[in-house]
């Protein structure tokens, strides 16, 4: 069969019907309304112009011939098309057929009833609107699909984002968000519950100093800044009082970037912590508890050296009573042996007094402490030793800045002595020791004190054991290896830590890095 001629203007200007039929079908299509509504519009008219029975678009589906849209008496079959479509056949003596062509795909087809044959004009009109209908219905079928996809994209994306939230809700700690405008675009169930609860309605879209109005805005702005400004998580201990009970809070503020580049919110979380810091403290002391069980053998030798030397100065005196008189010689022997005698039982006192500082509950209150201060006062203790006043102290102390730490005096005191007192046995009684302090890096260590010597330093096997309990290097009777683990149990208390450098031959370093003293955000 020969193909089908298309209309141009030359052909239809002396078809003013068909230029009308094709003008009004095109007006339809793009009416920019549903396309059922045009589809059925257009059909109507085709029936209508080219007084057909029946007149309908049949789509490819996968499971073969489709009646999608149609008007008319709908007598037409699909095994009737089907016949056409495989003989390669537009028409017979009843139905005439018009293949719907977008790009290379076949849509499907265009199929009128007739009961008279069409003529040429009429054929070339039918031709031409499938040529017209085949990318409207392509276009309408790609939004379809696309407006499918959509709706599954968004449904799933609205799963995502509800299954987020329940994730963060679940969370058992308060969480929210910022941006850099301080304005808050999240806020979780936990920051809504308790005595200081906000709702998320009335926390989103406020400035966090709004909602946290009981906390120093410029403290808050200060520390949300620092993240702004460095990208780094900022992580500190508070403690509150405004539930009746002294709670303890971690705070952790972590930079988030939306844009993967500069930091845009800041996720804010708190956690409770009181719970497990008194578990840690029950820890430790179990701990302590049973270390001085375990090792109490040892401690009993350390106190059984100097008793038994008690009872043999004793001993002697005894029988050099018996062996002489009263006289000068045994008086100064008996002051000899007295001194003797008071030394070892002081160091009786302190072998126990070790043992109790050890597994007591340490005072909990803690202000602001100048390290300068604290460490003269340490120094000034210890002038009075006689191994002590053959020492050099070099001092190194920062005067401009005057560092202040968050602790308890006292217990610095021991801290400090116990390290002073260490580098003086490392010395053997000569030599310098250096005592400094400074402001650390922000955010990371803001009070250093550094007690340093140039002892014979700590074998790398012992580094890992110098905290220990009982675990000294030095000779019988010359420690009980308390010190060092009573100075990091402290330290440990005050949120700060004990970090060691030491070469064997050129001395060791003890660096305590210890909070500052400021009053922190309870956000």
């Amino acid at each position: 069969m020969a193909p089908v001629a298309r209309l141009t203007p030359t052909s239809l200007q002396p078809v003013s019907p068909a230029l009308a039929l094709l003008s009004d079908v095109a007006a339809h299509l793009a009416a920019g309304g549903p396309i059922e509504d045009a589809l059925h519009k257009v059909l109507e008219l085709l029936r209508r112009a080219l007084t057909a029975g029946d007149c309908a678009i049949w789509a490819l589906a996968p499971a073969g011939l489709t009646r999608a849209w149609g008007v008319g008496d709908g007598a037409t079959t699909d095994t009737e098309i089907s016949a056409l479509l495989e003989a390669g056949e537009l028409s017979n003596n009843r139905i005439v057929l018009a293949r719907l062509i977008a790009g290379e795909r076949l849509l499907g087809v265009l199929v009128m009833r007739v009961d008279r044959s069409l003529d040429s004009e009429e054929r070339i009109v039918l031709a031409t609107i499938a040529d017209l209908l085949a990318p409207a219905i392509a276009n309408a079928e790609h939004a379809q699909q696309m407006a499918v996809e959509v709706r599954l994209r968004t449904q799933q994306i609205e799963e995502q984002r509800r299954f987020t939230e329940k994730i963060i809700d679940s969370l058992p700690v308060g969480l929210y968000v910022i941006d850099r405008e301080y304005r808050i675009h999240a806020w979780n169930r936990k920051r809504e519950t308790g005595i200081q609860g906000v709702s998320r309605e009335e926390a989103i879209g406020r400035t966090i100093f709004e909602i946290l109005h009981r906390q120093p805005a410029e403290l808050l702005r200060g520390e949300f800044d620092e993240v702004f400004a460095t990208g780094k998580i900022s992580t500190f201990q508070m403690e509150s009082s405004a539930t009746g009970d002294l709670r303890t809070f971690r705070i952790s503020k972590i930079p988030m970037r939306v844009d993967d580049m500069n930091v845009t919110h800041v996720i804010t979380i708190g956690e409770d912590m009181t719970d497990w810091r008194q578990a840690q403290d029950r820890i430790a002391q179990a701990e302590k508890l049973a270390a001085i069980g375990q090792l109490a053998a040892g401690v009993m030798h350390e106190v059984n050296n100097p008793l038994a030397t008690i009872g043999a100065c004793a001993e002697s005196m005894s029988l050099r009573l018996e062996e002489r008189g009263a006289d000068e010689t045994l008086r100064q022997g008996f002051t000899d042996y007295l001194r003797i005698i008071d030394t070892e039982v002081h160091r009786c006192k302190r072998i126990i007094d070790g043992l109790l500082d050890f597994s007591r509950p340490k005072a909990a209150t803690k202000v602001a402490v100048d390290v300068n201060a604290v460490l003269e006062e340490t120094l000034f203790l210890l002038k009075h030793h006689e191994r002590f006043k053959r020492m050099s102290i070099v001092r190194e102390l920062d005067r401009e800045t005057t560092p202040l730490a968050h602790g308890n005096a006292e217990q610095l005191i021991q801290v400090f002595m116990a390290l002073l007192l260490n580098a003086m046995d490392a010395l053997n009684g000569r030599g310098a020791i250096l005592v400094r302090t400074r402001r650390g890096r922000p955010g990371e260590e803001p009070v250093v004190v550094e007690i340093a010597d140039e002892g014979h330093g700590i074998p790398r096997a012992e580094m890992t054991k110098i905290f220990e309990p009982f675990y000294t290097s030095k000779p019988p009777g010359r420690g009980t290896g308390l010190g060092l683990s009573i100075c990091y149990s402290i330290v440990a208390d005050h949120d700060g830590r004990i970090e060691v450098d030491s070469h064997l031959g050129k001395g060791t370093t003890f660096r305590v890095l210890l909070p500052a003293a400021h009053t922190e955000g309870t956000a």
